[in-house]
């Protein structure tokens, strides 16, 4: 495998520049399925490696990893924050460098998202926004009622949160309740597992949303594992949800 570091110009949803990292198959030809890995709200697109085993559990798979930087957006277009498109990047900029930069598979086949935390909510939202992207979505003790959450006055009165996701959330483009009702109406919901510790302090919201998947008759995996909020736990989750996401995407065990 390649290890890679990308600076992008300014020409982008987010008019800045903008860096991200790749893992990438060497000695193979391709076209290669595509993970996106989303950080936490605390991190950066240095994370993953830093922080888990990625590059060795990927070592030898035809399969590109990108691990994008998305500050604290919450991989939104944030309603009060005009600058801050971090949807738009990552599901048209990025993924259109990726795809034109490599050998890819540019279908929804091809291509999945997970991420952990903020990442996780990211991941869910935008594979349930996007099923004509994203095949699939993994979340990691992921924030999953993080618009519904806005509601609340703890979380109304930060102004952090009400640029990003504005006065009231509920059943807009960042819900993912309502994002996976749609998905449910229109019956194009992508492959889904959601995975937290049951120490995790977002153990109850991951909870909720399998439950609510479970109404709308949404098939998902869900699994909890001893575990809190932690990298230990998410290097495990990493590990553990692999196979099935190789399946998923069509990667046959390396010769």
């Amino acid at each position: 495998m390649a290890f890679s570091e990308f600076h992008l110009s300014q020409t982008n949803s987010l008019s800045k520049m903008v860096s991200f990292h790749a893992i990438v198959p060497q000695g193979k030809k391709g076209p290669f399925p595509v993970l996106y890995l989303l950080h936490g709200m605390s991190d950066n697109n240095t994370a993953w490696t830093r922080r888990t085993s990625i590059e060795r559990y990927v070592e030898d798979l035809p399969l590109i990893v990108v691990m994008p930087d998305g500050d604290r957006s919450f991989y939104c277009d944030a309603i009060e924050r005009p600058t801050w498109k971090y949807e738009s990047y990552i599901t048209s900029d990025l993924i259109d460098f990726v795809d034109e930069t490599f050998r890819t598979v540019r279908s929804p086949k091809g291509r999945a998202i997970a991420g952990l935390s903020m990442g996780g909510y990211g991941a869910m939202k935008l594979a349930l926004k996007f099923p004509k992207l994203f095949g699939v979505g993994i979340s990691y003790s992921g924030a999953l009622l993080a618009a519904a959450r806005s509601e609340s006055p703890e979380w109304s009165a930060s102004k952090e949160w009400t640029d990003i996701f504005g006065p009231a959330p509920k059943g807009g483009p960042n819900d993912t309740l309502a994002l996976a009702e749609a998905a449910a109406g229109k019956g194009n919901a992508p492959a889904l597992w959601i995975d937290c510790g049951s120490s995790d302090f977002l153990i109850e919201e991951n909870r909720a949303f399998h439950e609510h998947l479970n109404r709308l008759g949404i098939a998902h995996e869900y699994s909890e594992h001893e575990g809190a909020h932690s990298w230990d736990y998410w290097d495990a989750a990493l590990l553990r949800t692999l196979p099935w996401l190789k399946e998923r995407l069509g990667i046959a065990p390396p010769r």
